[in-house]
């Protein structure tokens, strides 16, 4: 089964171990509603946002595989149907669940990006844009531009929505149009390429072993953050203590990959998303306008404490927040595909 071509990204301090890939300084600068200068300053300049094709990702032997189930037995077959054969001790597994596991709320992170050139210089290199919100909002959940510069004529572009469904390939063109036409104002371009996806976002629980020697890691083992689908640098964690367990000699059983208070939180601004109680672009533009990009970012990725993550609760409406957080313990968890709870739109 061949992935589809896509990049990895993330934020990370800079001079700080990484990958080596495209780079360039998260700005943040429209679609947050404050100046770029600021998100220019201290807090932004200790950031690079690094991206490299998945092709590139993967630093030892990568074998592609058209293998599909995973068996006590050694069986199965390459990308050209020959006969392969593995085998391990320990299974790392991260293909997409067949089906999501029950949850109270679930929504889509699906996007559509365009690889474009355009006719003159419309970008700078030094500068992406994560978060414009500057595109149409749904009447449930968000949506937002994401510009990744490549250089002054090039870069990916592309339109996100979070949502319980994603859109048809009309939708997705429509929205591009809109974004790259009225809001970026590009001019004549050239698409050279594009990519795809969608990223659960749900406070399901989701097993860390599928069999005895097989750990589900990545999206599968529930490293994606659920409210806002960043799984990278979550990863990166999960692979780090995998090794570390396995230099000391310990079964190398990956981490849960968000604390209990990061899912707890994620949960309640999943369902205020879904339910329409929160204004989802007015929420993550307070939160870059009130605090540092860098802190913003950290929280985004599931890497703060708790006394930051009281520190970033002070600027979030505490009124359908709290009103959430009340009713979701009398929630049943229901199963991928159910109707919603009654009464819910």
């Amino acid at each position: 089964m061949r992935a589809p071509t896509r990049s990895w990204c993330c934020a990370r301090r800079r001079g700080r171990p990484g990958f080596a890939g495209r780079h360039a300084s998260p700005g943040h600068r429209r679609g947050c509603g404050y100046a770029r200068e600021r998100a220019g300053g201290r807090g932004a300049a200790r950031l690079r946002y690094a991206a490299l094709p998945r092709a590139a990702s993967c630093a030892g032997r990568f074998v592609e595989t058209a293998t599909v189930t995973l068996r006590a037995r050694p069986g199965g077959h390459d990308a050209r149907g020959r006969p392969y054969r593995r085998r391990a001790r320990w299974v790392f597994d991260s293909r997409p669940l067949p089906v999501l596991p029950p949850a109270r709320t679930t929504l889509l992170q699906h996007f559509r990006g365009w690889f474009v050139r355009t006719a003159g210089p419309r970008f700078d290199p030094g500068c992406a844009d994560l978060m414009d919100f500057r595109t149409a909002q749904p009447a449930h959940g968000l949506s937002f531009g994401y510009v990744l510069p490549l250089g002054p004529r090039e870069a990916l572009v592309e339109y996100t929505e979070f949502s319980r469904a994603p859109l048809d390939a009309a939708g997705y063109e429509a929205a591009l149009r809109d974004y790259t036409g009225k809001v970026l104002r590009l001019g004549s371009f050239e698409v050279t390429g594009s990519e795809q996806g969608v990223i659960p976002m749900t406070d399901a629980r989701f097993p860390r072993a599928a069999a005895p020697g097989v750990f589900r890691i990545g999206t599968a083992g529930g490293a994606t953050r659920p409210s806002t689908g960043y799984t990278f640098a979550a990863v990166q964690r999960q692979a780090r203590r995998v090794a570390d367990r396995y230099h000391r000699g310990l079964a190398p059983v990956p981490p849960v990959p968000h604390a209990r208070r990061s899912r707890a939180m994620d949960a309640v601004l999943l369902r205020a998303l879904d339910q329409g109680r929160v204004d989802g672009a007015a929420f993550f533009a307070r939160l870059f306008t009130a605090l540092p990009p860098e802190r913003v970012l950290a929280f985004l990725d599931g890497a703060t404490g708790p006394l930051q993550d009281l520190g970033i609760g002070r600027h979030v409406p505490w009124g359908p927040m709290t009103r959430t957080a009340l009713e979701l313990p009398f929630l049943r968890r229901l199963p991928a595909g159910a109707p919603p709870h009654r009464g819910e739109p």
